[in-house]
């Protein structure tokens, strides 16, 4: 009997190494827990044709929006631990909702391990161009004069968007009313028809807009100056300690084989290091950096605890 259950071990091992070895042999999914069109959709697409070059396979996004990411999320976190379900995702899903949610459904760290750290990409605070402010420091004083008088739209109660202003209120010592929407879209629309004066939004979403004229940026909420917009400052410039960033990451759902895990973590890299790929993720106002996976965990976990603060502080809860 005992010789039997060894033998048994043994076949069950050696097709695991194989299945490894051979990894992919069919279509992975690469759920993306936003809809269509945003900013992590245009990254988790292009990663997906790279990452699927780099494996030799065929890498399928699948959106699967809803609740803040927390539908697609939690997908991810009940699929088969085999490598063929992989999560693209932002921080303000992975970082913020924990604290924003009572029941996310979903534990950022115990039910994934990061893979592979893409990029940050900066929100900016925005102005329509009627506004009597057009620089950070003319900003800046015609607020503190006029507190109470001044409101900023967002994506929604919790959203980043709205936490950032939250934050800036915080930090600067401002009285912004908040406005919330449903979605970033038509927060937009109101901000470019001066039905509320302002809004933070990622670089992406409004950098037509800016070089069209139909918004002004005031300062970007990256601890440095964005490449794209060299000569719009940091927010961190004049009000010290301010610092906010959406970061796009590679996951998979904790339990999958170390040696899949470590082919897609080497796929990745390789994606990445692409100049091609570097070049439409630049495009996309995406801020790319090189962090091992020891230390995108880290920054997930700092992250986790930051937003849980500001997320305490703003009051801002959904059920």
């Amino acid at each position: 009997m005992k010789a039997i259950y060894l033998t048994a071990v043994a076949m069950m091992l050696a097709v695991a190494g194989a299945n490894a070895a051979d990894y992919p042999t069919k279509p992975i999914t690469m759920i993306v827990p936003q809809a269509p069109g945003g900013t992590n959709d245009v990254v988790g697409r292009i990663a997906a044709q790279k990452l699927g070059e780099a494996l030799g396979g065929t890498v399928v996004v699948e959106n699967r929006a809803g609740a803040g990411g927390n539908i697609g999320t939690v997908a991810a976190a009940r699929a088969p631990k085999d490598g063929y379900t992989l999560l693209m995702t932002l921080s303000s899903s992975q970082a913020i909702n924990p604290a924003l949610y009572k029941a996310p459904g979903f534990d950022p760290v115990k039910d994934f391990v990061p893979i592979s750290y893409v990029g940050a990409v900066p929100n900016v605070l925005v102005v329509n161009p009627t506004f009597p402010a057009k620089n950070l420091d003319e900003f800046l004083k015609v607020v503190k004069a006029n507190p109470g008088k001044y409101q900023y739209a967002s994506a929604g109660n919790g959203t980043l968007n709205h936490l950032l202003g939250e934050m800036l209120n915080q930090s600067a010592g401002l009285n912004l009313q908040h406005i919330p929407y449903k979605g970033v879209a038509p927060a937009m629309t109101d901000v470019m028809a001066g039905l509320v004066p302002m809004a933070f939004a990622s670089l992406p979403s409004v950098l037509g807009h800016l070089k069209s004229g139909k918004l002004v940026a005031i300062g970007v909420s990256s601890p440095k100056r964005s490449p794209t917009l060299p000569d719009v400052p940091a927010i961190g410039e004049k009000v010290p300690g301010f610092a906010g960033i959406v970061w796009i990451g590679l996951f998979a759902p904790r339990g999958i084989p170390a040696d899949v895990e470590k082919k897609i973590e080497q796929a990745m890299a390789k994606a990445l290091a692409e100049p091609s790929t570097q070049q439409s993720l630049n495009a996309q106002g995406v801020e790319l950096a090189t962090l091992t996976p020891a230390q995108f965990a880290s920054l997930l976990q700092d992250d986790i605890a930051h937003w849980a603060k500001v997320v305490k502080a703003s009051g801002a809860t959904v059920d």
